[in-house]
Parts: C-alpha cells; sequence; structure tokens
C-alpha cells in the first residue's frame, strides 16, 4: 500500500495556470476525493500523479520517494478511467490480463489473479463476452478489474461512473465502498458530483480554480464550510447565502437585511465583537429553515416572512422556492404541508444551524 505527498505542486500550460501550490497527503489505506467543478484541475492533479502530465512545480513523493521524474509504469499505481478504455477485439478475460502479460507474469499468476478479481466484482460468468457485449456497468466492472489484478499500491480514479445512469451510479458506488473496505488500497478519486465525494470519501479535497479551498472529512466540511465556496459547492440544495449588516445595541448583536432582522444568540458576542455595522453572508441550509407552528414558536427572534415562488414536491421531502424581499430562498421540508406558488407564509431559522462569512474574503468567521 502507499503514502502520496504533494508538496506546492503546480501546474501551468502557458501562462494559464491548471492547479495552484498544491499541498496535499494521501494516507495509507486512505479513500480520498478529489471534488470540484469542471475545470477546477481535479483530472490535472490526477494526471500528475499517474505521471500522464508533467510538473511544473512542487514534488511528488510515493511511499517517501521522489517520482516527478518516475515513468508511469514505474510508480505502481493503476488508473481507472471515465471511458473505461477496454480493448474492443479482446474478450473481458484478456483485457483484464494483458497487463499482465506485458509484465510477463507467469500464466498461473495471471489466471488466479484475473479470476479473484473477476469473482470480486461478480463478473466470472462475463470473461468470454467482448465489451460492446457489455453493459455500462459491466464494462465499468471490467475497467475495475484490470486495475485491481495489477495489485497496485494506490488506485486513481478519474470520474469513473460519470458514464452510467443515475440508478446504476448509485449502485456502483456501493460497490466501490464495499471493494475498498475489502482491498483497504489506497484509492485517490475525482469528481465533480458532490454526492459522491460525501459517500465514497474518508475525506474530500474540494478544489476550485487550481486552489485546495479545503480538506476535510466530508462531516467537517459540511458543517464546517472553510468559505463561502465550499458552503455552496457541497449539499443539495446548495446553502442559501443573505448579505446582512451586522449591528451591536448593547450586549444584542443583529443580523439586519432591508427585509429583516434576526437576533443572534449571547453566544456569538464576544466571536463578533470586532465586526460591528460590517456586511456579512449569512449561510443557512435548506433543510435548517422551518415553516411549522411549533418552530416559529420556538425561535420568533428569527421569523422571517416569505413568499412561495415554486413548489417541487419529491416523495420523502418537498422543496421550497421562496423569495422574502430581494433575497431568494430554498427551503426542504418533510412532506404533509400544502403549499402552492403566491402563498405567503413565515420561515424561522435555529440560529444554532446557522453559517456566517466574512463578505469581502468570504472566510468563515465562526467554528462549530
Amino acid at each position: 500500500m502507499a503514502n502520496l505527498v504533494l508538496k506546492n505542486i503546480t501546474k501551468s500550460f502557458g501562462e494559464v495556470i491548471a492547479v495552484d501550490n498544491v499541498n496535499l497527503e494521501i494516507k495509507d489505506k486512505e479513500f480520498l476525493v478529489l471534488v470540484g467543478p469542471s475545470g477546477c484541475g481535479k483530472s490535472t492533479t490526477l494526471r500528475m500523479i499517474a505521471g500522464l502530465e508533467e510538473i511544473s512545480d512542487g514534488e511528488l513523493y510515493i511511499n517517501d520517494k521522489l517520482v516527478n521524474d518516475v515513468a508511469p509504469k514505474d510508480r505502481d499505481i493503476a488508473m481507472v478511467f471515465q471511458n473505461y478504455a477496454l480493448y474492443p477485439h479482446m474478450n473481458v478475460y484478456d483485457n483484464m490480463a494483458f497487463g499482465l502479460k506485458l509484465r510477463k507474469i507467469p500464466k498461473t499468476e495471471i489466471n488466479r489473479r484475473v479470476t479473484e478479481a473477476a469473482e470480486l466484482l461478480g463478473i466470472d460468468n462475463l470473461l468470454k463476452r467482448k465489451p460492446k457485449e457489455l453493459s455500462g456497468g459491466q464494462r465499468q466492472r471490467v475497467a475495475l478489474g484490470r486495475a485491481i489484478v495489477r495489485e497496485p499500491q494506490a488506485f486513481l480514479m478519474d470520474e469513473p461512473l460519470s458514464n452510467l445512469d443515475a440508478k446504476l451510479r448509485v449502485q456502483m458506488r456501493a460497490e466501490l465502498s464495499k471493494l475498498h473496505n475489502r482491498l483497504q488500497t489506497t484509492t485517490i478519486y475525482v469528481t465533480h458530483d458532490q454526492t459522491e465525494a460525501m459517500t465514497l470519501g474518508s475525506r474530500i479535497a474540494i478544489m476550485d480554480h487550481g486552489v485546495l479551498q479545503q480538506l476535510d472529512t466530508p462531516e467537517q466540511i459540511y458543517n464546517n464550510p472553510a468559505n463561502v465556496f465550499v458552503a455552496g459547492f457541497i449539499g443539495s440544495p446548495q446553502m442559501n447565502f443573505i448579505t446582512c449588516n451586522i449591528e451591536h445595541q448593547g450586549e444584542d448583536i443583529l443580523l439586519k437585511t432591508n427585509t429583516f432582522t434576526i437576533k443572534l444568540p449571547e453566544q456569538y458576542q464576544p466571536l463578533l465583537k470586532q465586526y460591528n455595522q460590517d456586511k456579512v453572508v449569512l449561510g443557512i441550509r435548506p433543510e435548517d429553515i422551518y415553516v411549522r407552528d411549533e418552530y416559529l414558536e420556538k425561535y420568533p427572534e428569527t421569523v422571517i416572512p416569505a413568499k412561495v415562488e415554486v413548489v417541487e414536491p419529491l416523495g420523502s421531502e418537498i422543496h421550497l422556492y421562496l423569495t422574502t424581499g430581494e433575497e431568494s430562498i430554498t427551503a426542504r421540508i418533510a412532506p404533509g404541508l400544502s403549499f402552492h406558488p403566491g402563498d405567503n407564509l413565515k420561515i424561522a431559522i435555529d440560529t444554532a444551524k446557522i453559517h456566517l462569512f466574512d463578505a469581502t474574503t468570504e472566510k468563515r468567521l465562526i467554528q462549530k
């Protein structure tokens, strides 16, 4: 198995900086997910680890060995691509065995590895089929099998589920988790899908414009996003953001907009005492906005009038798209209440669930 260390890794394409001074340590046996929007530099980072892209600046270590100038074939890693990259003229067995044959592994050992991997992935009955005879999910399993038989120090996976339909993606996510639990191979997984990141990663590295924004566990990233970008990227529907003014009135701290005023609890006083008459960004997740009467009574100092614009019933939950003054807000509520576009209602916020960010730097102000 392997631990990998990226020290000040940078990748430039002419004047364009695709990856900007990234520092990252991937622990032995860890499942680390690199996530971010298209063009954020996550796949480029993965390709530098694989040796498929030259590192412009910085150092890459695999098991404490500097590998900047080591050829991809000598890094003892296996990569799973988005498009499967199977040989169409070979059957499943030969696709999985091809890399081992190139390394002149004995036939008996090749057969053992291919057979074991096929059984592990549930494709042992497909070994004689050609790729064109397989479904998308089966092809993805073959691509995974080809990586597994290598018995590498690390797996690198570049959006391997993006070509699958929604139902199959959910199934394969579970299969990948079980596979990692059994093999315990260090894995670096690239995706733009935040659901994949949250469900698969033991830790998540979030990137934007080539810069590492936050590295932490899924729970910490969800509950303590480092900045506005991370807060908005992780979570569906995304976090609501409202720009407010902070005002201190005696011992009270108020968040004020043109439409409403929210009084914050006393524990915020020492944390925000240096902010007065300053703009901050209030963040609140849709599930932390309440419409039932018992919550309006429980949080009377955060009650806000709103108007329903769109109602999205999703069976297990309802998404309400609301406006309050000039602000748009999304609420995620349980089924059972009936709302229609044009309805006026009141919403309440649990102040223990709010997130506050500096309006200029967009960095988090308070850690939970």
